[in-house]
Order: structure tokens, then sequence, then C-alpha cells
């Protein structure tokens, strides 16, 4: 009976140098290096069984390759991938993360915002690829320029609690002339709930009173956003 050989994994050490996902990065830049070579370096060494690169496949499989996808699992999750402990999830988890914050920094330069999508463009790293919901105001100037971006609160999957006596004192601290409000749905449906109808009458109504108004409220999802400005729902 003839005997079965059992395949070794590729390792990196095994590949030609210039293939190699350090060395390519190196030497030809990052669009020569695919998003599973990047994993890989980030994972650094593979198991008896799988590369590197083998494991990185398999995550990004898992995720059908949507780094979306990849970008909400938790440690955790990342963890139940043979191969992946905690300091490697870590790793990617970081990564991620720093990805996720980097249109944030470049949207610190205190822009002026005129309309719903410029609003939605701007916030959109804040909720991009939450598990759960999160409600943040936006303070601005009379000239519509930012002033300070606060998280108000965040919950669970189905909704969180934003409180109007702490929204409207952090404006009066700032000293802004107009709020804009926003959460995310991660249901990925963006219509408003009876509940966020109710919450933004009420802070309409009592922005008014102080002269503080609301500007407009945004549930944004992964790939749309709901304006009640825009909607007429703030007339």
């Amino acid at each position: 009976m003839p005997t079965t050989i059992k395949s070794m994994p590729t390792t990196i050490k095994s590949m030609p140098l210039s293939e190699r996902p350090r060395e390519k990065l190196l030497s030809r830049g990052r669009d020569a290096i695919s998003n599973t070579e990047l994993i890989a370096l980030l994972i650094g060494s593979g198991t008896r069984s799988q590369s590197a690169i083998e494991i990185a496949s398999t995550i990004l499989n898992d995720s059908n390759y949507d780094l979306q996808v990849l970008a909400r699992k938790s440690i955790q999750d990342l963890k139940k991938f043979k191969g992946i402990g905690d300091a490697k999830a870590i790793l990617i988890y970081a990564a991620l993360e720093l990805g996720r914050r980097k249109p944030m920094s470049e949207g610190a330069a205190n822009p002026q915002l005129t309309s719903s999508k410029q609003v939605y463009d701007f916030l959109y790293p804040y909720f991009a690829d939450l598990c759960h919901e999160e409600f943040y105001a936006i303070y601005l100037n009379r000239r519509n320029k930012i002033l300070k971006v606060r998280q108000i609160s965040k919950g669970g999957l189905s909704g969180t609690v934003a409180d109007g006596k702490v929204i409207f004192q952090k404006g009066l601290e700032v000293k802004a002339t107009g709020i804009i409000l926003a959460h995310n749905h991660p249901s990925g449906v963006a219509d408003p709930s009876p509940a966020d109808l109710h919450l933004t009458k009420s802070l309409q109504k009592f922005g008014s009173m102080i002269d503080l108004q609301i500007l407009d409220h945004l549930i944004i999802t992964d790939n749309n956003y709901f304006s009640f400005a825009d909607e007429g729902l703030l007339g």
C-alpha cells in the first residue's frame, strides 16, 4: 500500500525573495501587495499545518473578502481562527481600528457643513463597522463650522439613550449656535423609529426655547443615511 505524504504548508521563507510580502512591499510599494499579504504580515508566522498567508486567506474568506465585514469582528472572533492567539488578534484588530480612525483625524480641520451629504461623509468613520448603536452631536458656530464633536451615548444592538440635558449642556459649554444630531442603525435600515421621531421633536422644541437650534438629525448605516432636515421633519 503506497504511503501518503502530507504536504507541508508553503511558508513565507520558502517563497522566492521577490514574492515575500515584506520584500514586495519594500521594493514595489503598497499597490503591489494584496489584503491577504497585508494580514499575513500582521500575523507574522503560521502553524505546523498552515502558513501565515493561508491563515490570512482563511480569515478573509470567512468575511467574504470584505474588509468592512472583517472590521466588525472582535478580538474574541479573531481568536477563533487556528493559529490566532491574543497577540495576533490584537495586532489585526488594532490595524483595522487605525484604518477606521484615519478619516476621523483628517476631518479634524474644523470644516464647514452645509449639506446632509457632507455631514454623512464627515461622520461615517465614527460609525463604520459598529455592531451597536452610538449617538453623537456636532456643535456648530454661526457659519456652520464645527466647534466640537461629542459622543453622547452608546448602547446595544437595538438602541441607545440620548440625554437631552447632556446634549444641550455641552452645546452651551462650547458656545454653539447649532447642533446636528446623529446615530447609527446597525441593522442597515435607515428609517427613523417612532422613538427617533419623538426624541428629535422634543430636542428641537427645547433647543428653540434656548436659541440653540437642532439643524438636522442623521440616521447612519454602512451604505445610506436618513436626514430629518432633508425629509422636512424639522419644519
